[in-house]
């Protein structure tokens, strides 16, 4: 296996994301459909990075689509999954010299297109991240109130949901109240995707906590097929890229706690922001040889654990 880092197929539409090239397929009987190939490129403070973690994308693509598919079994909402039957791709698509099936295996989906709602939707079960940062300045995240005297990383009484602003690339999301997204969106449904995003975390908590982890917060992207009103799950979903991970035998609030995200990358990264290596400005830094081998084993760890 070789990483991938760029696909390159004859395809309309492309999009590169972070992590993600995005190309429209041909639509069938139940509309416009999008080939998403995960690679294996990596991002830290909305940077990508110029080393790839090789299997990074199938490991992702595995978590993502287990998820979508326990969703949709246990009822709580339509995703935009179809397949991820790599010879579902048209032979059309392959050009010579470009990214071949083989290379394609393991990490692409096949999913329904839909209008992208433009709000983050986030579900906090714990304090960490920019919730921790918020909560010691002014006791709320996005405008809830949280009782006093919380440590990092404290379990909250309950979950909560805590939107965020969708912006372009290059750009940071941004945290904001439930009034303000429903100023964006509007309340009706945003009062739908509250109730989604927290039955959703609260569903795939427990069965992550069945396997020893514990999902610290979450994000979904929700969107509208044309004709329906009713949001379905799109993007992926509950994956170390879009999750804080915890080992749960290893958890101890009152400070950060080990992690199966991206946290050992960042905290590399933060060595060389304090060395006055990097600005956190692109290009990014080249990664060594054990900072991509420790980073590949911790999304692998969440995969097995959680998938297996």
């Amino acid at each position: 296996m070789t990483a991938l880092l760029h696909s390159d197929l004859a395809l309309p539409g492309l999009r590169r994301g972070k992590v993600r090239d995005v190309y429209s397929l041909p639509p069938d009987e139940g509309g416009d459909r999008l080939l998403i190939i995960a690679s294996d490129r990596i991002s830290a403070f909305d940077v990508v990075m110029p080393t790839p973690i090789e299997e990074k994308g199938r490991l992702l693509t595995r978590l993502s689509t287990f998820w979508l598919r326990h969703i949709e079994r246990m009822g709580l909402c339509r995703t935009h999954l179809i397949s991820t039957d790599v010879t579902a791709v048209p032979v059309s698509a392959f050009k010579p010299g470009g990214t071949t099936r083989e290379q394609l295996e393991g990490r692409i989906t096949i999913a329904r297109a839909a209008k992208v709602i433009p709000i983050e939707c986030v579900a906090r079960g714990y304090l960490e991240g920019s919730g921790w940062k918020e909560y010691r300045a002014t006791g709320a995240v996005c405008g809830v109130r949280l009782p006093a005297g919380l440590r990092q990383c404290d379990r909250l009484p309950e979950p909560i949901f805590t939107p965020a602003t969708k912006e372009e690339a290059g750009r940071h999301d941004e945290n904001i109240d439930f009034d303000r997204a429903c100023a964006i969106a509007g309340r009706p449904l945003m009062e739908r995707l509250r109730t989604l995003t927290l039955s959703i975390y609260n569903a795939a908590c427990e069965h992550a906590l069945s396997r020893g982890i514990i999902i610290a917060d979450t994000k979904f992207e929700f969107g509208l097929v044309p004709g329906s009103d009713e949001p379905i799950l799109i993007d992926e979903a509950l994956t170390p890229d879009s999750s804080r991970f915890w080992p749960g035998d290893t958890y101890e609030p009152g400070h950060a706690q080990r992690s199966y995200d991206k946290q050992y990358l960042r905290e590399y990264l933060e060595r060389l922001v304090a060395a006055g290596s990097w600005n956190k400005q692109a290009p990014g830094p080249a990664l060594p040889p054990d900072i991509v081998a420790a980073t590949a084993g911790k999304y692998r760890e969440a995969a097995q654990a959680l998938t297996a």
